[in-house]
């Protein structure tokens, strides 16, 4: 068993203070198993720390940007420090929605149709008044996660994109799917449950996602047993289209509004999901019967590196 943890927090990206809670459970939880436990906190002098630390393992707490986009695995593989959750490569494709998207795609998956715009192109087609595609539709950045950035156009609502935009280049305009928020959490390659998130307003935002009391979990999620079925079957399928590891969450709509059984949309995988109280792994986890724990132990057994 890996004596050393270095558990890799906070960051450069807007989701630090997420990191930050994420990777502090886990310092606490590591230290209380008897791990010798090297809490770093993220920035250009990482690979000074992480070299002065030595661990034997990185536990990879990070959110977004530098932390679960491969940059962080890149120099980890560089570094040969063994690192929890996905790889560099699997880590970087899951970011870029555009690109996860075309993979999920060719497996078999179902997903909102879209298209990915250039941020000016929106600009201009706001300018005239002319919309990217016929509401209800969501504008979102291809490379950020958490809900950060994104903007649903309800059939009613006007299109207005304005040039303060922060998210890079590029945003994907997919259809809107009404019905319910799900996840599905997989570990070690196999889905472990599915959870529903019903916000208590507006749609499962960053607010609705990290404020206690804005949002209500269902575990398990109350939907018909083949839809329960097949968002299990789904986040397998989307873990291995990527060639993911350790855990993943993965993030769908469901429409449920004709009636159930209803239809399954997969919206994203996240490779590196959340930690936090208010996070769905260690929820979905514990119904499984494991216990926090035990899914830190498992996530750093499943440590490696890539060795491409």
């Amino acid at each position: 068993m890996p004596k050393h943890i270095a558990v890799l927090m906070g960051g450069m990206s807007k989701e630090r203070e997420v990191s930050l809670s994420t990777g502090a459970g886990v310092c606490k939880h590591l230290k209380a198993m008897g791990y010798k436990v090297s809490a770093i906190d993220m920035d250009e002098n990482v690979a000074e720390k992480l070299k002065k630390a030595k661990p034997d393992v990185a536990f990879i707490a990070l959110h977004g940007t530098y932390g679960e986009d491969g940059r962080i695995q890149g120099l980890l593989e560089i570094m040969k420090i063994p690192y929890t959750h996905s790889g560099f490569l699997a880590s970087a494709m899951a970011m870029e929605k555009n690109i996860a998207k075309k993979f999920f795609i060719e497996a078999g998956i179902t997903m909102p149709p879209g298209k990915l715009y250039e941020v000016e192109e929106l600009f201009k087609l706001s300018r005239k008044k002319k919309e990217p595609m016929k509401k209800p539709f969501v504008v979102k950045p291809v490379n950020n996660g958490s809900s950060v950035g994104v903007y649903i156009f309800q059939k009613n609502d006007k299109f207005v994109f304005k040039d303060n935009w922060e998210y890079g280049p590029y945003a994907l305009v997919e259809k809107y799917i009404p019905g319910r928020e799900l996840a599905c959490a997989v570990l070690d390659g196999k889905a472990i449950g599915v959870i529903e998130l019903r916000p208590h307003k507006g749609f499962y935002d960053y607010q609705a996602k990290y404020t206690a009391g804005k949002t209500l979990h269902l575990m398990p999620a109350p939907i018909h047993p083949k839809a329960y079925k097949q968002a299990m079957k789904m986040a397998e399928m989307a873990h291995r289209a990527l060639g993911c590891r350790g855990a993943t969450r993965s993030d769908f709509r469901y429409d449920d509004t004709n009636g159930e059984p209803g239809k399954l949309y997969l919206l994203e995988i996240n490779t590196h999901p959340g930690m936090t109280p208010l996070s769905m792994l260690p929820e979905i986890a514990a119904y499984a019967g494991i216990s926090f724990d035990e899914l830190l132990e498992r996530l750093i057994e499943s440590a490696t590196l890539d060795n491409i």
